[in-house]
């Protein structure tokens, strides 16, 4: 009974910090109507203050604290492990943003870190519910979640030209980023290398599939 109790306050958690994560749609929403400078203009700063606080968590003795008294039980295992310093789920998310956005074109950014949002959440939270068949580091169940919410992200992202090809590029790049997710362990936080992934995946694949499709026609629109 004290098991089931645990693991139930534990999903709750879950839920909660997903809800948290998945209010970081606004980023690549926001970032659809503004230029690139103006979203590093927001970016950076947000990211040096989640950061600089991140680091007093971890080197501040007296600030560290405080910082677990209230926000503690969102932090992850890993993150509150005392001999392995960790940043916290949301710098990582602000860190991916801000290197994203600085060097990926737009296109590419909002579907990229779309699909991280609501992707990484569906596969966290069906695959702590109903994961059973193990597959990589995660669960079968939450891997194909992951996918799947990924082709819806990709189905509704905006396009260059909408050309067959532009979808086979989401789909493809989906794919890979869900096996990058399946694949993350503690080393390297996956709200880094999951938007990265899959960002360097359809630029590529946009260069060798579209070669005569200008990548940055989004980037032109002014913001």
């Amino acid at each position: 009974m004290t098991e089931l109790k645990s693991v139930e306050v534990s999903y709750s958690t879950e839920l909660i910090r997903k809800g948290i994560h998945l209010s970081s749609l606004s980023i690549p929403v926001v970032y659809f109507f503004i230029s690139r400078p103006t979203a590093l203009t927001i970016l950076i700063p947000l990211t040096l203050l989640f950061g600089l606080s991140d680091l007093a968590r971890l080197f501040v003795p007296a600030f560290g604290e405080l910082y677990r008294k209230f926000f503690g039980f969102l932090l992850r295992r890993h993150e509150l492990n005392a001999r392995r310093r960790r940043l916290n789920g949301a710098t990582y998310v602000l860190l991916s943003a801000t290197l994203c956005v600085w060097f990926f074109p737009k296109i590419i950014v909002i579907t990229a870190f779309a699909i991280l949002i609501i992707s990484d959440t569906s596969a966290a939270l069906i695959g702590r519910k109903f994961g059973r068949h193990p597959f990589l580091g995660k669960s079968l169940e939450g891997t194909t979640a992951f996918f799947v919410s990924g082709l819806l992200v990709v189905a509704l992202a905006p396009k260059i030209a909408y050309l067959p090809a532009e979808y086979l590029i989401g789909v493809l790049a989906t794919a890979l980023g869900a096996v990058v997710e399946a694949l993350s362990r503690d080393l390297i936080d996956d709200n880094l290398s999951i938007p990265i992934a899959i960002s360097l995946a359809m630029w590529g694949l946009y260069l060798l599939l579209l070669p005569a499709l200008n990548v940055y026609a989004l980037d032109l629109i002014p913001g």
